[in-house]
């Protein structure tokens, strides 16, 4: 071999042992430089428990301090685990709750009522508060006055709702492209969900599970959505109108 092959091989050389390295990188450690440029798979969705945002007796004497208490802390909680438990088992590959929600018919009766009782829960909280209730004002009122009549109407279609729905579950008043409708859902379907016959986003709700008012009121439903009224939130309402 003369000096000129000699040099020419040994450039090759060192070419590839330049190269290796970067070839290395791209096939084997594709995935984690992509990470580090912001192209990571997203991780997985998980339901968290918001605060209950007051106490467990501030909404007494419409709900007892034990009904909420077990509500909260056994019945929400175990709706949380069972729907994460459920997303981990099969794969969801949601990004948010609401993607989840909204294609929930291609997955299990486990992952449906679980991430519903998960979600429901988490709304409910937030549309009640101790010294709430009484009538709304500005737009909630403008809205509930223009598609209902009257607030009063409002509150006799919303509460017919609540009382009709058999067994368990929901009755909601919802936003569907700007138009108020009042309906109710089984068990913990929610109108989120492409399985409901009722859709719109979700602007009130009430939980009519014999769990939400039996310890006070028994079998007295009628009695627990008129004492109900008195706790609503219409601030949370409102800002959920937008």
């Amino acid at each position: 071999m003369d000096r000129k092959q000699f040099l020419s091989r040994s450039i090759r050389t060192a070419a590839g042992v330049i190269l290796a390295p970067a070839l290395l990188n791209e096939d084997v450690f594709g995935a984690s430089r992509t990470a580090s440029e912001g192209f990571a798979p997203p991780a997985p969705l998980t339901f968290a428990q918001l605060p209950l945002p007051y106490a467990y007796e501030a909404l007494e004497p419409s709900i007892d301090k034990l009904t909420m208490e077990i509500h909260y802390t056994k019945h929400h909680a175990a709706y949380l685990k069972n729907a994460n438990d459920a997303i981990k088992d099969e794969g969801v590959a949601a990004t948010s709750e609401e993607e989840f929600l909204k294609n929930i018919s291609k997955f299990s009766a486990k992952a449906r009522n679980n991430a519903g009782g998960a979600w429901n829960h988490n709304f409910f909280w937030q549309v009640m508060a101790p010294g709430k209730g009484g009538v709304p004002t500005g737009k909630v009122l403008d809205a509930l006055n223009g598609s209902f009549g009257s607030f009063e109407k409002f509150k006799e279609v919303f509460a017919d709702a609540a009382m009709k729905r058999f067994g368990s579950g929901w009755a909601w008043l919802v936003s569907d492209n700007s138009t108020l409708a009042i309906g109710s859902s089984p068990n913990q379907d929610n109108p989120l969900m492409d399985v409901s016959e009722l859709k719109g986003a979700p602007l009130l709700a009430l939980d009519v599970w014999e769990h939400a008012y039996y310890l006070n009121y028994q079998n007295k439903r009628a009695e627990y959505i008129t004492n109900w009224w008195s706790v609503v939130n219409w601030d949370e309402v409102a800002k959920r109108l937008g």
